[in-house]
């Protein structure tokens, strides 16, 4: 549900907050939980604070990190044919629904050719970060005054679910969800099939999901990626750790944890840790709790799965879509796929 609505004076963007703790645990909940745990975990989600926000938006820009310029390759080249492979049409309209929108720059090259269609847009994004996105939502409403605007502060499960009970606008019923950035990769298979599933209960026949992922690719371009010289993502990483110190009264000492980029060739994926450099307890006064270290034992923080083809037609088929079109970047390292709904 949502719990809170504001709208700006124009009334073209509102702002719409749901209920963290109905269906979801709380930061407090997964930090005792993962600490607690054998190995040692923390849920990705937790990176996107306002800090998080802004160092995520710097390892985008990095030469090490690929997947944003293949994303604005393939929408610099396919954007308007994407949009003819989609079938909007004009008399109902479009709510194009994001997961995970950040700054929303990619999602421009996307409504450019849908208003130059003279098709009416809703879009609502959706994202955990309510600085980054009350930035965007505003900015995007300063570029497109035609633009419609609702943006949901919360994470997916809770925005998805509190969209299911909404009528979000009944002019624009064609709905087209993006999950671009290679998001989806961040959950295990079991938790983006789950998700994916959700996003399916929110659709009818004629709507899609827009899928971006990274695709296999050697160890030698993978790890640099989330490894850069110049340490953002380790900074991106070690951030959890100052959003424990100072959400949850922890008493972390950074420097005492080191980051690190594990490819993990069995499972797919790219894992990131962040290392005890010493045996150590820590306290988080609030939590009433003190974990402790064994030299050189991680906190495993996120995990980032390569997909291929074969991968992405199980999983479009597990979630009730088909895979109905792929595109890539000119190196075939990043895709975007249509999932069509069954």
């Amino acid at each position: 549900m949502f719990v809170e609505k504001r709208t700006s004076q124009s009334g073209g963007l509102v702002f719409l907050r749901t209920d963290f703790n109905v269906g979801s645990t709380t930061f407090a909940d997964d930090v005792r939980a993962g600490l607690t745990s054998q190995p040692k975990i923390l849920p990705p989600k937790y990176f996107y604070d306002e800090l998080g926000s802004h160092l995520f938006e710097a390892i985008c820009c990095l030469p090490e990190y690929h997947v944003t310029r293949d994303e604005h390759e393939i929408l610099e080249k396919y954007s308007d044919e994407i949009i003819d492979t989609l079938g909007l049409s004009e008399d109902r309209g479009v709510q194009l629904i994001e997961l995970g929108s950040g700054s929303a720059e990619k999602t421009r090259r996307l409504i450019d050719p849908l208003l130059k269609r003279n098709i009416r847009v809703l879009y609502v994004p959706i994202d955990i970060s309510e600085g980054s996105l009350t930035r965007s939502s505003e900015q995007m409403m300063q570029l497109y005054p035609k633009l419609k605007v609702k943006a949901c502060i919360g994470d997916y499960y809770a925005c998805l679910n509190a969209l299911k009970s909404a009528e979000v606008d009944q002019d624009a019923s064609q709905k087209i969800v993006l999950f671009l950035g290679s998001s989806l990769a961040n959950l295990p298979p079991v938790q983006s099939e789950h998700l994916l599933r959700e996003v399916r209960q929110l659709m009818t026949p004629k709507d899609a999901l827009l899928l971006g992922v990274d695709l296999k690719k050697s160890p030698d371009v993978l790890i640099p990626a989330y490894d850069d010289a110049l340490k953002v993502t380790a900074a991106f990483n070690l951030n959890v750790l100052v959003r424990i110190n100072c959400e949850l009264g922890g008493e972390f000492d950074i420097e005492q944890f080191e980051h690190r980029a594990i490819f993990n060739e069995e499972l797919s994926r790219i894992e990131m840790h962040l290392f005890s450099r010493v045996a150590q307890s820590i306290d988080i006064r609030s939590l009433d709790l003190r974990v402790s270290f064994a030299a050189g034992e991680s906190i495993h923080t996120e995990s980032s799965y390569k997909f291929d083809i074969p991968m992405l037609t199980d999983l479009a088929a597990k979630t009730g879509f088909h895979l109905a079109r792929t595109w890539y970047d000119a190196s075939r390292r990043f895709s975007f796929n249509l999932f069509a709904v069954q």
